[in-house]
Parts: C-alpha cells; sequence; structure tokens
C-alpha cells in the first residue's frame, strides 16, 4: 500500500472573449499583438512557464474558437502543458464558468487569468498556487497603491463629483491576476452568486469564505489603453535586453 499522496494538479483559466474597446477599433483585445505577438499568447506562455500549471484553458470568443486553436497552434509553447479552447459566452463570468466546465477530473486548484494581463512574471503565479496548495481556498496577488484614493458621488454629465470620503490607503490593494481557487470553491461561486461581479475573488467572498492577498507584481499590469500597450512593449524590449525574453 502506497502512502504517497496524488499529485496536486493545477489548471488556468484564461477568458479572452471580450473585444476591448477602450483600446480602440481593431481585433479583439486578446488578439493584440505585443512585439509581434498576440497578448493572448504571451498570456498563454506566462501560465504555461509555471511548472505546476499542467492545463491552459481558453475560453475565445463565442464565433473565434477556431481561430484561437489555429494562433495556439503557430506558436511555440511548452510541451509539457496541455491547452484547451472552449467558446465563451456574452460576459466574462460566463466565459469563466463555461472554462470551469470544461476542466478534466483530477484538477485540484484553477487559476483565473485576465488575457489582458500578458506579462505576469512565474514567481507570482508561483506563488499564488503556493498559498491554495497550502491551504487557502482563493487567492490573489495585489500591490499596496500609490495614490490616495476618493470615495466620490459619481455623476455621469461630466460636472464636479463630490467627494464622499477618503479610504486609508494602507489597507487598500490593486488585485491582479491570476486569481487562484481550490477547485470546488470556485466552482460552488459560480453556481451560486448570480450577480456579474467583476472578478472572481469576490464571488468567493459572497460565498463567505476568506480570500488571501500574496503580493503582486508591477509587470502584471492590465493592458486597457492605448498607453498600456506602449508601456508593454518596453517591458518586453527590458527583458530582452536583460535575458534574451
Amino acid at each position: 500500500m502506497s502512502d504517497q499522496s496524488p499529485p496536486f494538479r493545477t489548471a488556468a483559466v484564461i477568458p479572452a472573449a471580450g473585444r476591448g474597446v477602450r483600446l480602440g477599433p481593431g481585433a479583439p483585445k486578446a488578439l493584440r499583438t505585443l512585439n509581434g505577438t498576440p497578448m493572448l499568447i504571451h498570456a498563454v506562455r506566462a501560465m504555461a512557464a509555471s511548472r505546476a500549471v499542467s492545463l491552459v484553458v481558453v475560453v475565445a470568443p463565442p464565433d473565434g474558437a477556431a481561430e484561437v486553436k489555429s494562433l495556439l497552434a503557430d506558436h511555440a509553447l511548452p510541451d509539457r502543458t496541455d491547452f484547451l479552447v472552449v467558446p465563451g459566452g456574452d460576459t466574462r463570468q460566463e466565459s469563466v464558468k463555461l472554462g470551469l466546465d470544461a476542466l478534466p477530473p483530477g484538477i485540484d486548484a484553477v487559476l483565473v487569468h485576465d488575457a489582458a494581463r500578458p506579462l505576469v512574471p512565474v514567481d507570482t503565479v508561483d506563488a499564488v498556487i503556493e498559498a491554495v496548495r497550502d491551504g487557502a481556498v482563493a487567492v490573489v496577488p495585489a500591490l499596496p497603491l500609490a495614490d490616495t484614493v476618493k470615495e466620490v458621488e459619481p455623476h455621469t454629465d461630466g460636472s464636479p463629483e463630490p467627494v464622499l470620503a477618503t479610504p486609508e490607503r494602507a489597507r487598500l490593494r490593486a488585485v491582479q491576476t491570476p486569481q487562484g481557487f481550490e477547485r470546488e470553491t470556485l466552482m460552488r461561486a459560480h453556481e451560486t452568486v448570480t450577480d456579474n461581479v467583476t472578478d472572481d475573488a469576490s464571488m468567493v467572498e459572497q460565498l463567505g469564505e476568506p480570500v488571501v492577498v500574496v503580493p503582486g507584481h508591477e509587470e502584471a499590469f492590465k493592458v486597457t489603453r492605448p498607453l498600456d500597450l506602449v508601456l508593454a512593449e518596453a517591458v518586453l524590449a527590458r527583458r530582452r535586453a536583460n535575458d534574451g525574453f
């Protein structure tokens, strides 16, 4: 009788069905290129760079699964990692749920990662996985805020917005991805929480389960606006110069 426990297996789900209108007209955001390579490929490689990740599930635009499969086939990806493409839904939440439904048995932990965060370092990915392996049911990488934050009464007419409060900055964090979860907890959140929320960790919070934070990284920023593309190109150029990335 063996006393060895089964291996702890981790999968990553990358929702990539959004259009990213703030980047301007053109291809869906995940297919915009950085240094000639689509952001999605950079994000997939970032997840596959962790030796703990055995499967990456890409959730494609509902009518773009074939294109994404072809894209993955055209770019060099690690042989040790399996890849799967599934069609997404109308919202990010629906797309993540479709990615979760595609996971095979035997997966213990799930990472949910934004395709628009293509440059997250592998050390950050590993830190999230390690926290789940150590018993956390939900983990988010995050950074302290550099700016003072104001809570305001939003106006849609362009008029000045009154300040309601100034939260204590030391208690605030800017959350990044990949967010990591114990698989069953995340599945339960997606089956239970019906509100359209902005991230998966907040869904777990609504279950009453604890969410913990590990240090994020400044290079895991989200590419949302044209200026972010310029910054991402600069990060890639620095990596190439420093270590031939």
